[in-house]
């Protein structure tokens, strides 16, 4: 490889690699702000509070490292042109076109990874993590309930104690539950019961030979009832993420191929769309990142955020389109990605060429 195309590949690399990982910073908040409401509705046990963290990230790869890809190649080319290495690289006859190899060397891997997370990696942590969470609340330790101890329902529905549990988590004994709804209070106690998860996705404490007290609040009123049960089923808050093994986000890549399902074709074009759009701001980062020496460094990375922000929405707006039928399976993303990439072609080509010089008639 040519000196000069070390040196540009390494200064696209590190610029590159520097945006990714503040953008990663970044992202964490809002993914760990993600996690934090669903522990707190009670949909993720609190013991899986990493592991989620991870799993979400790397559903947001696809969307993200083409967002890095772009911004740290305008960084890049926003240096070459501030520190005056463009017009001197340009002085010894290499134009934007010749920059088109350290430029692919770095974007086609990039390309090549978004497309393994958005086509593989993103589907299988999707798949994981509802399949975590589903094998969670089967499970009364990962629920976050412990033995001994008084622990609150998740989503504030009460407080439950255990007196002992199995070392599976699945079985307990002497059990103590408290639950509050309006006016009124019920109490029911049982010696030993199990946690079950229904078909419709939801867990239940079945207790076996029991008591169960209703009554109001006021201690004063004698509106009270005491019941003896052999068998007793509460209801405990769940997720809205249910494991379905046939929704299509869940699904492999390959098995969306052949699933004539709107839904399954609207998820199949969304994840071969990043990798194609990535290779397109890639282009487009090049003639948008011209300026003049004396230019503000950051003056033209606006229009790049906002090229990267339309073609987002408009993908994620188009995957809508085909859930809903309003689009037909054939036209899939192809409208917005192969406009996106002819533009990105056209603006790289036509990069650094003078204008017609109109002659003046005297």
């Amino acid at each position: 490889m040519p000196k000069l195309d070390r040196y540009l590949l390494s200064e696209f690399a590190q610029s590159t690699f520097a945006t990714i990982v503040v953008l990663l910073i970044v992202c964490v908040g809002g993914a760990f702000t993600d996690v934090l409401s669903d522990i707190a509705r009670g949909r993720v046990p609190a013991g899986m509070m990493l592991a989620q963290l991870g799993l979400v990230l790397l559903n947001w790869l696809p969307l993200i490292l083409p967002l890095g890809l772009m911004l740290g190649l305008m960084l890049a080319m926003g240096r070459l042109y501030r520190d005056s290495e463009m017009p001197v690289i340009a002085s010894i006859g290499v134009g934007p076109r010749r920059l088109l190899r350290p430029l692919m060397l770095l974007a086609l891997p990039m390309a090549l990874v978004i497309a393994a997370c958005s086509l593989w990696l993103g589907p299988l942590a999707e798949r994981t993590s509802r399949e975590m969470i589903a094998e969670a609340h089967r499970n009364l330790i990962v629920a976050g309930l412990q033995p001994g101890s008084f622990t609150e329902i998740p989503g504030g529905g009460g407080v439950i104690f255990v007196g002992n549990m199995s070392n599976d988590g699945s079985r307990f004994q002497r059990v103590f539950v408290y639950r509050q709804e309006g006016e009124r209070m019920d109490i029911t106690t049982s010696n030993h019961g199990e946690l079950a998860l229904g078909e419709d996705g939801q867990r239940y404490l079945v207790l076996n030979d029991g008591f169960q007290v209703e009554g109001p609040l006021d201690a004063k009123a004698l509106d009270w009832r005491l019941m003896r049960y052999a068998s007793n089923e509460i209801l405990m808050p769940v997720g809205e993420r249910n494991q379905d093994p046939n929704h299509p986000e869940v699904l492999s890549t390959p098995a969306l191929l052949g699933d004539p399902r709107p839904q399954a074709q609207a998820q199949l074009h969304r994840r071969i769309a990043p990798p194609l759009l990535a290779l397109a701001f890639a282009l487009m980062a090049i003639p948008l990142a011209r300026s003049t020496p004396r230019q503000a460094r950051y003056g033209r990375m606006v229009m790049g955020f906002l090229t990267y922000l339309i073609g987002m929405n408009l993908m994620l707006v188009g995957t809508g389109w085909l859930e809903e039928g309003r689009l037909p399976p054939a036209a899939g993303l192809w409208w917005l990605v192969l406009p996106l990439l002819a533009a990105g072609i056209w603006l790289y080509a036509g990069d650094g060429r003078m204008g017609r010089v109109r002659r003046v008639l005297a």
